[in-house]
């Protein structure tokens, strides 16, 4: 094979990997538009930035109402910044391929390699309909096809009479100066190229790194499921391989707690990957105990050293079938332990580990951080286990996921509580003089505002506005990435609505759901610095504007269709000053 014939050859072959990584697979959509909307286009070949709240159909062009010529956008230096836009068509194509100009100013360039175009991919999810709660679900809902999946690549193969959303995301450099930029987006199918142009303004104020931002973000993680979809080994090098860019999009956006389990199963089976015990525990034939942390310390060495190091967070001591497995080598075989909480039996089980398990922690250096950890248990199961964990080490911190126990809460170091619950001020004053961590969750029960892929684009965004208005240091959600069986096209699991147990996809892919829910967080630590400059420079006027408008982003009487405009106001008037 000569020169020319190889260098052809290899054109091709990058050619082909090119198209292949762009060839993914959805569902087809349960409620597909009529065709004939498609005979209405002026356009052979349409290219729009989108403002939609909801996902676009797969099957119908953009309403026009949707459409925007152009997108003028704010921004901080170091913040992430991201927009929709859309491609559709009446004829097929076999290779669209997505580009980005670099953006200029007068006196400065953000180059091309700091902004990202990518096709979105649509999932199956489905309709709450009257539903006023998501949990234990028992009846069929309506499956609804929707944008949510952020593909990696940066081309797609196109067929005719569907409507393609794109993702485009801008990460203003840290030395950016000052001043509006302009740029151009492009999307080119083989025979023609259509460009949109679009500006960004920086203001002069940065954001910090994000493993220096103070929001406390605590989405649960699952490694079983990673190691599970990807067919390797746990705590392997192959899984760690895996895990390390999977982690770094957790990382970025802020994450601060890790989630380790104990024992196995603590959470009877809700996932479809089982969490196993990251302790092996063995009872000797003398009946005594000893445990084995190498999967356990494997774990959070990783996770910190992908900068995730605030607490590690540790589950649990009340699970929910109250069954302890064990290796006992009088058998020679696992046995499992059926006791409750304030029986003789489970606090023989438990305080020979919690005593031991402290003694490895400060050997390692994590004891300051590690809290035992639970979710809502009854009362007295979780009063009786507080017993148990504070015999065993009266410095031992807890956290606990569950409703608002005055009670408690000026024992937990890490408490989250419900998004519609309230926390008395002058306790949560005396929890922050104490340096305890105070945050709101969503699960299943709240059907909006919420994170689910039916839910609207601009509710995650919302939630981390709400933390701000509560004067809490966070937000918490199960689950990071519990996925299903089939999880880039279907979201939907178990008695629960679609996306409820995962926000990001498989093989680093993230979501508009999970990029939402930074850019809150992000806005979070704009306030942050805001405030405080607004503070130094005596601007009285402003601060009592940014503090009224926040005001209003509380827990009470929320309206889901106010959420966009709601949030749309917010960030204008933040990026005014």
């Amino acid at each position: 094979m000569n020169l020319l014939m190889k260098a052809h050859f290899f054109f091709f072959l990058l050619f082909g990997i090119s198209i292949a990584k762009a060839q993914f697979v959805e569902s087809k959509d349960p409620k597909p538009i009529d065709p004939q909307t498609w005979d209405t286009l002026k356009e052979t070949i349409n290219f729009s930035f989108i403002d939609t709240e909801f996902s676009l159909s797969k099957t119908a062009p953009p309403a026009d109402e949707h459409q925007i010529r152009t997108w003028n956008a704010k921004g901080w230096k170091n913040e992430t910044i991201h927009t929709q836009l859309a491609f559709w068509s009446t004829e097929d194509f076999k290779n669209v391929r997505l580009s980005a100009s670099a953006l200029r100013s007068d006196q400065a360039i953000i180059s091309a390699d700091h902004i990202k175009i990518n096709p979105i991919t649509y999932v199956l999810s489905d309709l709450p309909g009257d539903l006023k709660n998501g949990c234990g679900i028992n009846i069929t809902l309506d499956s609804i096809l929707v944008a949510d999946r952020i593909d990696n690549s940066q081309s797609f193969i196109y067929e005719r009479k569907e409507t393609r959303p794109i993702w485009l995301s801008i990460t203003i450099p840290k030395n950016t100066p000052a001043g509006l930029y302009n740029g151009k987006v492009y999307v080119n199918t083989g025979s023609k190229e259509v460009a949109l142009d679009y500006s960004v303004e920086v203001a002069n104020h940065t954001l910090p790194n994000a493993n220096d931002w103070s929001y406390h973000l605590d989405l649960w993680q699952n490694p079983y499921s990673v190691a599970r979809y990807h067919g390797v080994e746990p705590f392997s090098k192959a899984h760690f391989d895996k895990l390390t860019p999977h982690i770094k999009l957790l990382a970025d956006a802020g994450q601060k707690s890790i989630t380790a389990t104990l024992i196995y199963d603590p959470w009877n089976g809700q996932t479809y990957d089982k969490y196993d015990a990251m302790v092996k525990w063995v009872k000797a034939k003398d009946g005594s105990w000893r445990f084995d942390y190498s999967v356990f310390d494997k774990w959070v060495d990783f996770m910190q050293n992908q900068g995730i190091d605030k607490f590690i967070n540790c589950y649990s001591m009340i699970p929910w079938n109250l069954s302890f497995y064990y290796f006992d080598e009088s058998t020679d075989k696992m046995e499992v332990l059926k006791a409750k909480p304030g029986e003789e039996a489970y606090e023989q089980h438990w305080l020979p580990f919690l005593v031991d398990f402290a003694a490895h922690l400060k050997q390692k250096g994590w004891f300051g951080k590690t809290t035992i950890a639970m979710d809502e248990r009854p009362m007295k199961d979780m009063l009786a286990a507080i017993n148990i964990i504070k015999k065993a080490d009266q410095d031992f911190k807890i956290s606990l996921a569950g409703a608002y126990h005055e009670e408690l809460a000026l024992d937990l170091i890490d408490y989250c509580i419900t998004l519609n619950e309230n926390m008395p001020a002058d306790i949560l004053a005396k929890r922050k003089s104490l340096g305890y961590n105070t945050t709101a969750y969503t699960c299943c029960s709240e059907i909006f505002p919420n994170t689910f892929t039916n839910s609207g684009y601009s509710e995650s965004v919302w939630l981390a506005w709400n933390s701000v208005e509560r004067g809490f240091d966070g937000y918490l959600r199960w689950a990071y990435d519990c996925w299903n069986a089939n999880p880039n096209q279907d979201t939907r699991y178990g008695t629960w609505l679609g996306g409820d147990t995962y926000l990001v996809y498989p093989d680093n892919t993230t979501s508009i759901r999970f990029e939402r829910l930074k850019e809150g967080i992000q806005d979070a630590e704009k306030i942050k610095i805001i405030r405080a400059y607004l503070r130094e420079t005596a601007k009285k006027d402003d601060l009592e504007k940014l503090n009224e408008l926040i005001s209003t982003f509380n827990n009470k009487d929320i309206k889901q269709e106010l959420i966009p405009e709601h949030v749309k106001n917010g960030k204008s008037f933040l990026n005014s000053l």
